[in-house]
């Protein structure tokens, strides 16, 4: 059984009040962290950012707003076109604001992706395994 997903989409990067311009977004899902989806997003060959996201807020991200703090996802209808927007904060800039980015998904690609990572490990069915992780953070002193 294949327990990782792995979906590459052409998303647009909206930073640093700049116009929109074309990244690709690697988005992962592995059944060894069943909550988690990684985010990464990359340019020319480089990772402009890495973001683990929760599988759930994301999902329901497509439905309405959600988040707060530095993740917050809302689905945005143009005509006939549906996105998902994403907007990050970062770290503090110097002049005491926060970097700032958002990226805009086709949302039935992100949908398509979610319910890939559906049939490897249902909603409800993650199991965390806590003896594992608490023999990893022990043998690590």
């Amino acid at each position: 059984m294949n327990t990782f997903v792995h979906k590459t989409l052409v998303v647009q990067l909206q930073a640093g009040g700049t116009g929109r311009c074309s990244v690709l977004a690697h988005l992962m899902y592995d059944a060894d962290d069943p909550f988690a989806v990684t985010a990464v997003f990359a340019h020319d060959g480089h990772v402009l950012a890495r973001w683990r996201l929760d599988r759930q807020l994301l999902a329901d991200g497509l439905r309405g707003p959600v988040g707060v703090g530095d993740v917050r996802l809302r689905p945005v209808s143009t005509g006939m076109w549906q996105e998902l927007r994403l907007e990050f904060l970062g770290d503090a800039r110097p002049d005491g604001g926060r970097h700032h980015a958002v990226v805009h998904a086709w949302a039935p690609a992100v949908a398509a992706f979610l319910r890939e990572s559906r049939e490897v490990v249902a909603p409800g069915r993650e199991e965390v395994r806590v003896d594992d992780l608490l023999a990893e953070i022990l043998a690590a002193g």
